[in-house]
């Protein structure tokens, strides 16, 4: 996909230079065309996976005994041998260096929430000083382990700013890929990043060892219920995406898009989503060019999209890759967002990953679908038909109960951040109470089973009459959709995955996944433990497993709801249950550090004490600096964009009133006047709430701070937001500076 199979129109200046750049982006859209590129009769089965270095190439460009030795590791977390590392090395070297690639990357994830990369040079020198000749070489050494400079990144005091020695290592479970670029492309390598001290200082690390303690666990767990055959599991993962799409210029027109990623500003306009006419709807004819160009970039990737469509919000849009290993499915997100805001400017829009960039309408998050599966082919998570797939499935989902009953704290803080703050709770958005939808045959079997703890039969939901025993007699079948969707629900069974929508759409999935992996492990090993203790007595395995079943969702059955997770009364009942709800991101992240929590994950291996504690630390600063970053960008569009357009408009009508001072003139322009003067005095107040905030800003003040933001800048920020928008309402179109919700959300 060159530049030369490219046609485009691109905007033309506006020559009325009087104009604002609002209507200079208005006029602009006239000129705007799709963006065509021609795939030359490619097939999507011919281009996919052509840029990412995978088990194929490796094999046919390794010996076998090579091949052999690196999968081993891989698998059973051996060191790679150093000549293993440089056949490796050269294999991918020369592989990258076939597709255009001069420079190579170790990719990876830092606490930041976004990636990192540092390109080096394939290229190195030989031969004397006055003959030096250009070759391409890159060692098992340079593969296996980078040195970026860490002093600027995250850590949560683990580190002193001084101690600059950071660590990158290779993640061998997710393969390399070509990233192309417009003059040349590079090699990514993922990779962990850790201090010198062995920390980690990125998402990527406790993700994997989070994988390692669920595929132990689960293994642990299957080997009791009599599958010996089982030695390995892991999570599986399907992210859908949900974003906005907006024009460029109505973009570049708004301070608070650039630099925040939401609107900070803006009143809703004649039409937002009240017709929910915008759902499945038609593709416009850019916006599909747009999605056909990402899809085609991601297939070359690797990331296996299957899904595009409207979202239920006007300009809001979905896209989603089938399941894979939770690892890779992390970092294909993570690829599929930067791809997507790159095209996204060749196509002349802007992507808007933030979780509610317009308010009164939809927020956008992502959707995990997750599982987990054996190394022998079993999904944990369906029902199945068998009396072992249904003994298998009602422990895995009692363990589940568990994990949220105890835990929801945990996988509230793994969804904490700012822009989720303003999703959670409304417009198909779960609340901040974490709880597991199961519909109503299951919900029907689990209180059967609860309630009936010494027998353990199962009414036969399927014919209405008739008893079973779990694990001996099969469930009713429990068809695929065996009940409605519960889009108010944090955690849904589908049939035979559980979606998690609670995750924001600008996160990386590997915290919220490293935090539910952790809380599984622990559950299926709380049910591990009870299994074991049960099985010395010698009664038979199903009566056990009937036994613990019923014992943990009697206790846990709790986290179970599946009605309206909106309604009011749900708040009361699920704090009567004693669930989690904490309704903000500090609220979550106090938690995060609790005697319990560093426990949880010190037992398992995911987070040292340390490490946990630095987590919460980064995550109080990152939320500080984006409300802080949100604060002063308002005041600066209030000062300088919003104020000059009203004083210039109140200007304007006293003019034009040619000196009346009584009837319907003069009481419209003491309304507007009245607005002035309370921005003006908003304005001032603002800035004294923003100098307050300064004395919070020693590192140890943190938790203060965040909740000094929370309730009070943000407060200040919703009243000078509210007289922003009211001007919006009465200030003459023409010299309103700021693109509007209905220009924004429809113009294309």
């Amino acid at each position: 996909m060159t530049t030369a199979n490219m046609r485009t129109f691109h905007s033309r200046p506006c020559t009325k230079l009087d104009w604002s750049h609002r209507m200079r982006a208005i006029e602009n859209l006239k000129f705007k065309r799709p963006v065509v590129r021609e795939q030359l009769g490619k097939r999507p089965s011919e281009l996919f996976g052509s840029d990412v270095f995978r088990e194929k190439e490796m094999k046919e460009k390794l010996p076998a005994a090579t091949f052999d030795s690196f999968y081993k590791s891989m698998k059973e977390g051996f060191p790679l041998d150093p000549n293993v590392a440089d056949q490796i090395a050269t294999a991918m070297k020369e592989w990258a260096t076939e597709r255009g690639a001069t420079h190579f990357t170790h990719w990876f994830q830092p606490l930041t929430g976004t990636t990192a990369e540092k390109h080096d040079s394939f290229v190195s020198f030989t031969g004397p000083m006055y003959n030096r000749r250009l070759i391409m070489n890159f060692s098992g050494k340079q593969l296996i382990k980078g040195e970026p400079d860490a002093s600027s990144f995250p850590s949560g005091g683990l580190r002193s700013t001084f101690e600059a020695r950071g660590y990158t290592a290779w993640d061998m479970s997710s393969p390399s890929f070509i990233r192309r670029g417009a003059n040349g492309n590079f090699l990514c390598i993922p990779t962990a990043f850790c201090s010198w001290g062995g920390h980690a200082l990125d998402y990527k690390t406790p993700l994997l060892k989070s994988e390692a303690a669920i595929s132990k666990a689960a293994t642990r767990l299957m080997n009791l219920l009599g599958e010996k055959d089982v030695k390995a599991a892991s999570s599986e993962v399907g992210i859908e995406q949900e974003f906005f799409l907006i024009d460029r210029d109505f973009y570049m027109a708004r301070p608070d898009l650039i630099t925040c990623g939401r609107t900070l500003q803006g009143t809703k306009g004649p039409k937002g989503q009240e017709l929910e006419d915008h759902y499945f709807g038609s593709l416009d004819k850019r916006v599909l060019a747009f999605l056909q160009d990402c899809e085609w970039k991601l297939w070359r990737l690797g990331i296996p999209m299957t899904t595009r469509h409207y979202e239920v919000a006007p300009a809001q849009y979905e896209m989603a890759p089938i399941f894979e290993a939770t690892t890779v499915g992390c970092d294909h997100n993570m690829v599929m967002m930067e791809v997507m805001r790159e095209l996204a400017q060749e196509h002349q829009f802007a992507c808007l990953f933030h979780e509610k960039p317009f308010a009164g309408v939809n927020g956008s998050g992502k959707h995990n679908n997750f599982s987990v599966s054996t190394n022998t082919g079993k999904n944990l998570t369906d029902p199945g038909n068998t009396p072992a797939d249904n003994a298998r499935f009602m422990i895995v989902v009692a363990s589940l109960a568990r994990a949220l009953f105890v835990h929801g704290d945990v996988l509230r803080a793994g969804i904490a951040t700012v822009g989720n703050d303003h999703r959670l709770g409304a417009n198909e958005a779960p609340p901040a109470i974490i709880s597991m939808f199961i519909g109503e045959k299951l919900g029907k079997i689990v209180e059967d089973i609860a309630n009936e703890s010494a027998s353990l039969h199962s009414a036969d939901i399927t014919e209405g009459k008739g008893r079973m025993v779990l694990g001996v007699n099969s469930l009713p079948s429990l068809p695929r959709d065996s009940s409605d969707r519960n889009r108010t629900s944090a955690f849904a069974f589908t049939g035979n995955k559980f979606e998690f929508r609670a995750v924001g759409a600008s996160q990386t999935c590997a915290r919220p996944m490293m935090m539910l992996n952790t809380i599984v492990a622990d559950s299926m090993n709380y049910v591990s433990n009870l299994l074991e203790k049960e099985l010395q007595s010698g009664q038979p395995l199903h009566k056990t497993i009937h036994k613990v079943v019923a014992a943990v969702l009697k206790e846990y059955k709790g986290a179970i709801f599946n009605g309206n997770n909106y309604s009011e009364e749900w708040k009361q009942e699920a704090a009567a249950r004693g669930l989690w709800n904490l309704r903000s991101s500090p609220e979550a992240f106090q938690q995060l550090a609790t005697e319990k929590n560093k426990k949880l994950f010190s037992s398992l291996g995911v987070l040292t004490e340390e490490e946990i504690i630095s987590h919460q630390h980064v995550l109080y600063e990152n939320y500080i600096k984006a409300l802080n970053v949100e604060a002063q960008c308002l005041l600066n569009m209030a000062q300088i964009h919003i104020l000059p357009s009203a004083m210039e408009y109140k200007s304007k009508l006293f003019n034009q009133m040619n000196g009346s001072h009584s009837g319907p003139q003069n009481d419209f322009y003491v309304k507007v006047n009245k607005l002035v003067d309370n921005l003006i005095s908003g304005i001032d107040e603002f800035n004294r709430t923003l100098v307050e905030s300064e004395r919070f800003s020693d590192e140890q003040l943190h938790e203060k701070a965040a909740f000094f933001y929370k309730e009070i800048v943000f407060g200040q920020m919703k009243k000078l937001r509210h007289t922003c928008d009211e001007l919006e309402r009465v200030v003459d179109n023409k010299m309103w500076p700021l693109p509007k919700y209905s220009e924004m959300l429809f113009l294309k």
